[in-house]
């Protein structure tokens, strides 16, 4: 270990558990919202994205959360 206790990873390197959750982020980003739409702009793009991360946090239940929405635990 370097000198100064730092470690790349808190799970440990390589390992898969590292970036689950956001990789589940990104399919359902990419399965609900980018697949569906044909973006043309980047404006288009970028406003789509803003929609869909709205109605993910605020209105979309999610079976972790115990079908709650991501709002209404973070701020619980």
């Amino acid at each position: 270990m370097p000198a100064r206790q730092i470690r790349i990873s808190m799970d440990g390197k390589g390992r898969a558990l590292n970036n689950v959750f956001v990789e589940q982020l990104w399919r359902s980003v990419k399965y609900e919202c980018l697949y569906l739409r044909d973006f043309e702009t980047v404006s288009e793009l970028r406003q789509g994205l803003t929609e869909y991360f709205t109605f993910y946090n605020r209105q979309r239940l999610h079976q972790a959360l115990g079908y709650r929405i991501p709002h209404a635990v973070h701020f619980a």
